[in-house]
């Protein structure tokens, strides 16, 4: 298990023994199941995920419910919200849910902050963390301000990398910041385009 998380984490092989050892000394294994949320929008983070297996979706919800999906995190990527609230002390801006069963470490804020003034190597990967993750959010506002919503949703179904997509209008809707008519609507609108084949619950990308 410690060799897969230092294969998904390029820090790791720039960290010498000691550090290591700090860091899996410290490090909690943990295992969540589908639908489980890990932090809630307003929460102070204690705690880092380093994810090994599975996937989480991050997002930001409006004072009416209404939610928009930040991103999605795999394994051998780490939530730069979840690491901004736990090393700064302030409130998540967003939430996050497991899409799938979950398998990861956690490590306390305390001892990440350690390691950030000790080597050299993490903190660099901490910047490049923040650095990635901001240049992926300046996309999405863009995205948000100036692309049409019929772009939005195909650019959407693509990055699922496959012609069939199991997913609901409501699924889309939330991803996209939008609502759930609206985005039947565009659906409907590129059948008939011939970009894509409705079936309930499964989108066909043409």
């Amino acid at each position: 298990m410690q060799e897969k998380i230092e294969k998904l984490y390029s820090f790791f092989n720039n960290l010498d023994s000691a550090k290591k050892d700090k860091f899996f000394a410290h490090a909690k294994r943990v295992n969540f199941k589908k639908g489980n949320i890990l932090f809630w929008q307003g929460d102070l983070c204690e705690s880092i995920l380093y994810l090994e297996k599975g996937s989480v979706k991050v997002y930001m919800q409006n004072e009416e419910g209404e939610e928009i999906t930040l991103y999605t995190l795999n394994p051998g990527e780490q939530c730069v919200i979840n690491t901004s609230s736990s090393i700064s002390s302030t409130p998540a801006i967003g939430s996050a849910v497991t899409l799938s069963d979950v398998q990861g470490f956690m490590l306390d804020s305390k001892i990440v902050k350690e390691l950030m003034s000790e080597s050299r190597a993490y903190q660099e990967y901490m910047f490049s963390l923040f650095s990635l993750k901001l240049t992926s959010l300046a996309t999405l506002v863009e995205d948000l301000k100036f692309k049409p919503l019929k772009y939005r949703v195909l650019k959407f179904l693509k990055s699922k990398n496959t012609k069939e997509i199991k997913i609901t209008h409501e699924e889309i809707a939330q991803n996209l910041g939008t609502s759930r008519v609206v985005v039947s609507r565009i659906l409907k609108e590129l059948e008939k385009n011939k970009k894509i084949r409705l079936n309930r619950g499964i989108i066909t990308y043409l």
